[in-house]
Order: C-alpha cells, then structure tokens, then sequence
C-alpha cells in the first residue's frame, strides 16, 4: 500500500455493529435521499469507491449496467458479495491506487469515506483519473463547520477552529486519525484537480441523539426533504454532498 491505513475494517461487521439496530435509520435514508438526487440514473460502468459491505447498492444497481464495489476491507467486500452475488463485482485495494484504468468510469460515489483520508488531495486526484470526461462522481464530506462544533469552539469546549480552513483531525474519535474538512478548503481541492462543481446537498442536517428522541426518525427525514437544499449554500450539515463533473476534452 502506498499510504498506512487509517481505518482498517476487515474482521468488523460494520453492517451488524454500526448501521443495524444503533439508532442510525435517519443518517441512512438522508444518505440515500441525497444520492437519489444526485447520480445520474443511467451508466455503464460505475464503482462505489469506499463502498464496504455495499450498504447503498440498492439506490445504484438499476443505474448502471456494470457495477464494481471497491474498498480496503476483504471482509467487507465478502459480505457484499454474499448479498448481491453477480450484480457486482469487488475490487480490494487502496484508495490513493484505485484498480482502474484512466478514463474507465462514467460514474463514482464515495460516501463516508473522507474522514479516513489523510491525504484528501490525492484520493480526490485518482478519482479523477479513473472518470471519463463528462463522468460525474458524488462524492461525501465530513463537514467540520457544522453549528455543534462552532457551539463547542466558542464556549471553549473544543480547541478545534471550525472557522479556518486548516483539517480537524479528531485523535479522541481514533488514534489513528479522523478527518474533517472545511467546505471552502474541499472546494479548492476539487477546482485544483479539474472537476466542476454541479450541485451541493446539505446532509444529515437534523443528526442528533435529542432530535431523534423528541420528534423521531420519520419527523427529522420528513424536515431532511426540504433542508437538503435549503440549507446547502450554507453548508450547515455534517454531511456535505458534492455532485462534480470531469470536463469533456
């Protein structure tokens, strides 16, 4: 591998231990409602970069009609396969050396990935290259202006600036790093690179363990809806969605 890893999920069951039965049914449809808006809904060949045990698979199967599902884990990838069986193929591999050729891809995503990446530039660089021109890629950021964080910086709480462009890496959440990200310092990284920025989401905009308990998952996706783009020039949430396109030649 070119770069040391930071999270290394083979042997965790992501799919049982983070996403089943843990309160998290609301991040997972906000994810899936931004997606549902922002992939295009017809493709050739299209890769879920970062895509574990394919936990949105079903939003991007009837889309395209070759599917690849990429990520670290051989684990994971496994479990995917035991899902979906030949409606993907897996590919393992690192991010910052992606298992495609130059201009293969008409389409990516790669969701709950960048907090992971310490080396942001470089990833957003391969995906670049493996996307055809005019390809789109969705691509998900963790946010780190999000108003709790900004509450906790100036109460003292966190010495954690969400106002300056510098990367919050968080060691209290792992040891070996998580990343989060200012929107304008992202949106440099994607102009640096070449891609041209279509449409942002605000996502997850309503993440809370109160909110949830208050008006409940239904309520909070119900708020989602409308909040996604509302919200969106401010880039209010902890997830920021980005729909971006490799120029044509």
């Amino acid at each position: 591998m070119s770069e040391k890893v930071v999270s290394d999920y083979n042997g965790y069951d992501y799919k049982k231990d983070f996403w089943e039965n843990t309160g998290r049914e609301y991040e997972d449809e906000a994810d899936r409602m931004a997606i549902r808006k922002l992939l295009p809904k017809r493709m050739d060949k299209f890769a879920d970069i970062g895509g574990g045990y394919g936990r949105l698979a079903n939003e991007y199967l009837k889309r395209a009609h070759k599917v690849y599902l990429f990520d670290y884990s051989k684990s994971e990838l496994k479990q995917a396969k035991e899902i979906y069986g030949d409606k993907i193929e897996t590919k393992a591999g690192d991010i910052y050396q992606l298992p495609f050729r130059d201009n293969e891809l008409d389409g990516l995503m790669m969701v709950r990935v960048t907090h992971h990446l310490k080396h942001l530039d470089k990833a957003i660089a391969e995906l670049y290259r493996v996307l055809k021109p005019g390809g789109v890629a969705v691509i998900e950021v963790a946010n780190k202006r999000t108003l709790p964080k900004m509450a906790r910086f100036i109460t003292g709480r966190s010495n954690v600036n969400p106002f300056d462009k510098k990367v919050a890496n968080y060691k209290e959440i792992s040891k070996d790093g998580f990343y989060n990200y200012h929107p304008k310092y992202v949106e440099e990284i994607f102009e640096q690179t070449g891609f041209d920025r279509e449409k942002v989401l605000s996502v997850s905009n309503f993440r809370s363990k109160s909110l949830k308990k208050v008006l409940g998952t239904k309520n909070l996706v119900k708020m989602e809806t409308t909040a996604q783009q509302a919200l969106a020039p401010i880039r209010f949430a902890p997830s920021i969605y980005y729909k971006l396109r490799k120029p044509e030649k």
